[in-house]
């Protein structure tokens, strides 16, 4: 007997708010203030952030929180060190970190990414073995990209990469898995994954 409390799914407005406000208040902070500041002022609203998406649905999915946790220790050197290198680091390990999960999950046939996208659809073990696969190279992709242009850069140009940049072409390569989803699409959902969901939310 499952006596977890119910699950509520975000309005996707809302849902979009949330991931990417953060984000938005981090460039605005930093163009009025400086990087330091932007730092505290982020580490601050994915908290917030984190808080109101499960006060309105009950649950956390695990990703977030363990982003959370990336954005609170890089984001809390950065300012204790004063050292901007820190948080040009955090997306390198939030990718680094995906990607392991992913491919662990590939290895171990265990649909890790259905947990991720929190039942939003569903897919053959086929599919999302597939999916992993393809999620997990672009992660590992996105981490080599993002060590290149911070180790290359100035930390304007570093801060303009992620929304013009790496941001357009995650939705660019979630838009290009249109046809495997459709392709492996399926009514019933994966009973490891639930089970597996039930564990970690």
């Amino acid at each position: 007997m499952n006596d977890s409390p119910p699950k509520h799914k975000l309005n996707p407005l809302i849902k979009l708010a949330l991931d990417v406000g953060p984000l938005v208040l981090f460039f605005v902070a930093n163009a009025r203030f400086e990087i330091f500041t932007a730092t505290a002022i982020f580490m601050a609203t994915v908290v917030a952030a984190l808080a109101i998406s499960y006060a309105l649905t009950r649950h956390l999915a695990i990703m977030p929180v363990v982003s959370l946790l990336i954005v609170l220790v890089f984001g809390s050197l950065t300012i204790a060190l004063h050292d901007e290198t820190f948080i040009k680091v955090k997306p390198t390990i939030i990718y680094l970190l995906f990607a392991v999960t992913l491919f662990g999950g590939y290895v171990f046939k265990k649909p890790l990414l259905a947990i991720v996208f929190d039942s939003a659809f569903h897919l053959t073990e086929e599919g999302w073995r597939k999916l992993t696969l393809r999620w997990a190279t672009f992660f590992l992709f996105m981490a080599a990209l993002n060590e290149l242009v911070w180790r290359t850069q100035t930390t304007q140009f570093w801060l303009g990469f992620k929304p013009l940049v790496a941001i357009p072409l995650t939705l660019l390569f979630a838009a290009a898995q249109y046809r495997l989803l459709m392709r492996y699409a399926t009514d019933q959902p994966n009973p490891e994954a639930e089970a597996e969901r039930e564990e970690v939310s």
